[in-house]
């Protein structure tokens, strides 16, 4: 039979033996432990932005006094996964034109197999006038705009967007009902500037 002291000391003898094995130094271990942290950070990041969030910088007045040039908002890319836009979401957009593509910001006005009808300023959805409260009155005044559009329904898997500053907005009045699969995301929140600071 084994005496306890003897397996006692057969252990403690195999451990210092691993111990003082060759390998790295501890400043290479250090190293090389940061260097998976920053890797794994950056696929984490990657990743992110590819199916989850994105941030965009508005640029044009189309969106006033909703957002203003130079706004930063984070968008949420996989809203339109998991469900179907709602009417008011303000999303971003492509829009192709030609050879060029860019990305737009605008809000969802009608939905698919609604009939919309813009007439003197007003937003007419299936024969009942849309309450806006996120226009400016100081912006979006009688006369001041934009042009008028419909009756027309919008088409399934698309919506009918348009811009909160109506004059200046080059939307789905000229660009046509947007695809679904055109859409990049619902934009949530403006995060910067600061002063700006809002959940859209």
């Amino acid at each position: 039979m084994m005496d306890p002291d003897e397996s006692f000391d057969d252990v403690s003898d195999d451990a210092s033996a691993v111990a003082t094995k060759p390998g790295m130094s501890r400043t290479t271990r250090a190293f090389v432990d940061w260097v998976v942290v920053v890797g794994i950070a950056l696929l984490v990041a990657i990743l992110v932005r590819t199916f989850l969030l994105a941030h965009f910088v508005v640029d044009g007045t189309s969106m006033l006094t909703t957002l203003d040039t130079g706004d930063r908002v984070f968008v949420n890319k996989l809203s339109y996964r998991l469900h179907d836009p709602n009417r008011g979401d303000v999303v971003v957009l492509h829009q192709i034109g030609g050879s060029s593509e860019r990305d737009l910001i605008k809000r969802v006005i009608a939905l698919p197999g609604e009939e919309i009808e813009v007439q003197s300023c007003q937003v007419i959805i299936d024969g009942r006038r849309l309450e806006e409260p996120y226009l400016d009155p100081a912006i979006v005044t009688p006369g001041n705009c934009g042009g008028d559009y419909g009756p027309a329904v919008v088409p399934e898997d698309s919506v009918f967007v348009m811009g909160d500053n109506r004059a200046g907005s080059s939307d789905s009045r000229a660009l046509g009902p947007i695809h679904e699969s055109d859409l990049v995301g619902r934009a949530f929140v403006v995060f910067w500037p600061r002063s700006n600071w809002q959940w859209l």
